[in-house]
Order: C-alpha cells, then sequence, then structure tokens
C-alpha cells in the first residue's frame, strides 16, 4: 500500500487533494504533516473529511517544515521510512503582501528541509512540489515550463521565495522523481464557487462591492494584458492525474488557463455579476497606486495593493506540458467568465463572514 503524504494540511488545496486522492484512490493511506498549533483544527478538518468519504482514520503527525527532519517524532519517522511514498509538499506563506524574513524562512527553508527528508525516504514514488507560475517575476513575454530563469526583479517577497524554493527542488530532478506544479492564481470551485478565504482575484470583487452604490464604478487604469486564474478543481483533478502518471516524473507543468481573458474583461465580468453595472470611466492606476499605500485605504476596500502589479503585467503562460501530460485525461480548465456566476454567488453570499477575509496588511 502507498502512503500519501501532504504538508499544508488543514489548508483548502490540501484538504481538497486528500479528498480527491481518497476519491480516487480508495486503497491509499493518507498522512498530514500538521503544526502542533494546527492539531484541532486539523483534527476536525480530518474527522469531516472521514465522515464525508467513510475512510479509515487520516494519520496526523506533529512536525514543522522549518526543523531539520521536519520535526517528527521517530515513530513517524520510522513509520514512513517503512512505507512507499508519495510525498506531497504544500505547505507556504502565501499572502502577497508576506514579510521577506517569514517569507524566507518557511518558503525556502522549510522547502530545503522537506527535500533533504523525502531525498532519504527509501520508498518513494513521487515528489509533488507546488509552486507557483509566478516564480517568473517581472519577466515578460511567454514564460514556458522548462525554464527557471532569475528575472531582474520580482513583484514581492512571495514570488521571490518561491524561485528560490523551486530552484531547490528542481536541482533534484536528476535523482528523484519530482513533478513540479505551477499553478496559476487560483480561485474557488467552478461549479459550486466553494474557496476557504477571498484573495487574489476576490480583492477586485471586495472593492467592488464595497463602491457598488457609487454612480459609476470605473476601470482601474488602461490595460491589454491577460489575467491567469484557474479554478481549484482543475488544480485538483491535473494534479492528481499526474501524481500517479509516469511520464509527469521529471516534469514542471504549468496548471494555467491555457485560454486566460483580457483583465478588462474579467472586471467588467466581475461589475456587472456583483454589481448589475457597466464599468464606465477610468481610475488612473497611478491614482489607487497611491492610494493604496494608505493602510486605512486598503483595509476600507479589501484590497492589498500588491494586487495592482499583476493588472498590466505583459506575460503568458505557455502549457505544451501540461496539454501533453494531460491528453486523453479528460482534464480541461473551465472557462473564467463562464463560470464567473459561481464565483460571485458564492461571495456573495459568505461576504459578511469574517473567517473568509485574509488580515489587509
Amino acid at each position: 500500500m502507498t502512503e500519501v503524504v501532504f504538508t499544508g494540511f488543514p489548508g483548502f488545496i490540501a484538504s481538497q487533494l486528500i479528498r480527491k486522492s481518497i476519491q480516487e484512490h480508495r486503497e491509499d493511506g493518507i498522512t498530514a504533516i500538521i503544526l502542533a498549533s494546527e492539531r484541532i483544527k486539523a483534527e476536525q478538518e480530518a474527522e469531516r473529511i472521514r465522515r464525508e468519504t467513510g475512510c479509515p482514520p487520516i494519520r496526523l503527525m506533529d512536525g514543522d517544515i522549518t526543523k531539520p527532519g521536519l520535526g517528527l517524532q521517530q515513530e513517524d519517522l520510522a513509520f514512513l521510512q517503512d512505507s512507499k511514498i508519495i510525498f506531497w509538499h504544500l505547505a507556504a506563506i502565501y499572502d502577497l503582501a508576506v514579510p521577506q524574513d517569514l517569507a524566507w524562512k518557511v518558503n525556502v527553508e522549510g522547502t530545503k528541509h522537506v527535500n533533504a527528508f523525502v531525498a532519504e525516504l527509501s520508498g518513494l514514488e513521487r515528489y509533488m512540489y507546488f509552486s507557483t507560475a509566478y516564480v517568473a517575476g517581472k519577466r515578460e513575454g511567454v514564460l514556458r515550463e522548462d525554464e527557471l530563469i532569475r528575472p531582474e526583479k520580482f513583484k514581492n517577497h512571495y514570488e521571490e521565495t518561491k524561485f528560490e524554493a523551486e530552484l531547490l527542488v528542481e536541482s533534484m530532478k536528476a535523482d528523484l522523481p519530482v513533478t513540479i506544479i505551477r499553478p496559476g492564481i487560483v480561485r474557488g470551485h467552478s461549479k459550486t464557487g466553494e474557496t476557504i478565504k477571498f484573495d487574489g482575484p476576490y480583492f477586485f470583487l471586495n472593492m467592488i462591492d464595497r463602491i457598488r452604490n457609487m454612480p459609476v464604478i470605473p476601470f482601474i487604469g488602461k490595460t491589454s494584458s491577460y489575467i491567469n486564474v484557474v479554478p481549484v478543481d482543475y488544480i485538483l483533478e491535473a494534479s492528481m492525474y499526474l501524481s500517479k502518471l509516469e511520464a509527469a516524473a521529471g516534469e514542471t507543468v504549468h496548471l494555467t488557463d491555457p485560454n486566460p481573458h483580457p483583465v478588462e474583461e474579467v472586471y467588467r465580468s466581475m461589475v456587472y455579476h456583483l454589481a448589475g453595472k457597466v464599468p464606465k470611466g477610468r481610475l488612473p492606476k497611478q491614482l489607487a497606486t497611491v492610494g493604496l499605500k494608505s493602510k486605512p485605504v486598503r483595509k476600507l476596500l479589501g484590497v492589498e495593493s500588491e494586487t495592482l502589479d499583476y493588472m498590466d503585467w505583459p506575460a503568458s503562460f505557455d502549457t505544451a506540458n501540461a496539454e501533453r501530460l494531460l491528453q486523453g485525461s479528460g482534464i480541461k480548465c473551465a472557462d473564467f467568465l463562464e463560470t464567473m456566476p459561481a464565483m460571485v454567488a458564492f461571495y456573495e453570499l459568505h461576504k459578511t463572514e469574517k473567517k473568509y477575509h485574509i488580515p489587509i496588511q
């Protein structure tokens, strides 16, 4: 029997991947390495999964990726060393406004410890590492899956530390069965709209909701750039499929939208579905940038200032590896505009619930 091991639980993607693994590979065992401080939340989520799926109890191991050996107890180390393992590393700080020292400690040093750990697993069948398509930083043009080129500049510390972490994982491909997943900006489920936090594209929904009663809702700046937002169900289905696909070992895969929409089309759709209006006029981006330097303004609008960096970035993601490896699987990325109503409906239903909103820095 294969043991499927996750970091990043009880985070949303790790939790959903566990559900997906149970659904598709019921014969596999499930282990999650968790922070001791997250144990109560992890136990509640693990029990929820058990009730929903009828699976055996999920094994929870107290640990810490920022420590050598992942801070695991000896008996847990022995169990993993004696098992066939598919190891999913998802634990990271994803906040665009994360301070550099914290991002480096978790995203880079943490990944270094995970790399060292999986390298010692005698039964390792696959190492699935979750990176991000935005390791490209401020590079422009077509960005390819087989490239890992240091940009002249990053838009934030999240991008920078994920680039540094991916470099470490990339160096392991010669010796271990590694698959690197680079998602685009992740949103909720394409059909249900379900998510556990309103970040990324939801910052725009926050802003639109808070100015929806204005006579006119303007565009922010002027851009012809595209935005790459992918539903979580595509990430789950594609990455789970790749974790069992022999041909995916040694590959880096963009799980991005192969048919993204222009930023202004997406914004127009958000305004229409949330406020019932069509945006008119334009607020200069420079003025918006200055305004978002003020924390009270950021909190009032529910927007992190880093969000604006993705509005006029002239780059696109090549998906040749993803298309080749997923060929014949029937797994496709749902169209963002077609599924916008589900995203907005879930937001409307839960926008007053504090647990969905991340603290604005």
